[in-house]
């Protein structure tokens, strides 16, 4: 990828749908790579940067385009792998208001939202810049209790298909043949 010709900062604003307070603005100059803005939200919300994470540019309804991961991913598909050290941002990002998730849980798919809220041209920073730092971050991994089921809702006395009196030599095991040591009933119309 290539620099940018004309010098140019972009301003961020990231925001997380699970804590309403919690708010980050940060500057960056338009060529850095996404890694050097995936270490400064890092370091201005306390994540960990031993978990997976990945950016994805999105359009205006946040739904997600291209995704730049933190590394190579080993993919069979015909599809470009994009890394975080090789993308500058500015050969990805042009316009105001450009919207980008950053995939921080990929366990339980949980994301800030980051918008380019400015563009201011003629500046240049030497590394990314938190120039505003409210509430607390959302926890990085979600706890246990957060990812167990919630089995008091569910009524234990049915089985796993609902039925009760559900037997399992009831159970059609037409193209289950060979799955376990326990031979199929032979069907009459096959013993000559």
């Amino acid at each position: 990828m290539y620099k940018t010709e004309i010098a140019m900062i972009f301003k961020f604003l990231i925001l997380s749908d699970e804590v309403d307070n919690f708010k980050r603005e940060i500057k960056i100059d338009a060529d850095a790579t996404f890694l050097e803005l995936y270490n400064a939200i890092v370091e201005c919300t306390g994540f960990s940067n031993k978990e997976m994470a990945s950016f994805f540019l999105c359009d205006d309804k946040w739904r997600k385009k291209q995704e730049i991961t933190l590394v190579e991913m080993d993919t069979y598909s015909d599809e470009d792998s994009y890394i975080m050290e090789e993308c500058i941002l500015s050969d990805y990002l042009e316009d105001e208001k450009q919207k980008l998730m950053f995939v921080f849980d990929y366990f339980n798919e949980r994301a800030l939202f980051i918008e380019l809220s400015e563009l201011i041209p003629g500046k240049k920073l030497k590394a990314p810049l938190c120039t505003l730092s409210v509430g607390e971050a959302p926890e990085q991994i979600a706890s246990i209790e957060e990812r167990k089921v919630d089995t008091a809702s569910l009524d234990m006395g049915e089985t796993f298909y609902g039925d009760e009196s559900f037997e399992l030599e009831e159970l059609d095991r037409e193209g289950f043949e060979g799955l376990d040591d326990t031979p199929a009933e032979p069907d009459n119309n096959d013993l000559y």
